[in-house]
């Protein structure tokens, strides 16, 4: 059984950093791309940021690119959000997600992770 562990999330101020952590078991995460997705009051939940099981190719949504960067720790196999130039529309609760081990599909679509954690909560304030 995979299990998904968030940490990190709280109440940053505009232009601020928070970094995430996602602890995993039950799941290798160098060998099954991991996610970040969010999702604001009202709204669908979107995705963020992935990193590719192996060789460790990088995604990221066009309004995080440059700020956000998301890693991951093999040997705590663990993934990690950094997140700078916080802004006030980044607010929302962040879920970690894993896709099937080996899953050669698309990164970025929520269909195709199988495993979710419980979500942090992230608020920005001005």
């Amino acid at each position: 059984q995979v299990q998904l562990v968030e940490s990190g999330g709280g109440v940053v101020q505009a232009g601020g950093s928070l970094r995430l952590s996602c602890a995993a078991s039950g799941r290798t995460v160098s060998t099954a791309t991991m996610g970040w997705f969010r999702q604001a009051p009202g709204k669908v939940r979107e995705f963020v940021a992935a990193i590719r099981w192996g060789v460790g190719t990088l995604y990221y949504a066009d309004s995080v690119k440059g700020r956000f960067t998301i890693s991951r720790d093999n040997a705590k196999n663990t993934v990690y959000l950094q997140m700078n130039s916080l802004k006030p529309e980044d607010t929302a609760v962040y879920y970690c997600a894993a896709q099937p081990r080996y899953y050669t599909g698309t990164d970025t679509a929520i269909r195709t992770y199988d495993s979710w954690g419980q979500g942090t909560q992230v608020t920005v304030s001005l």
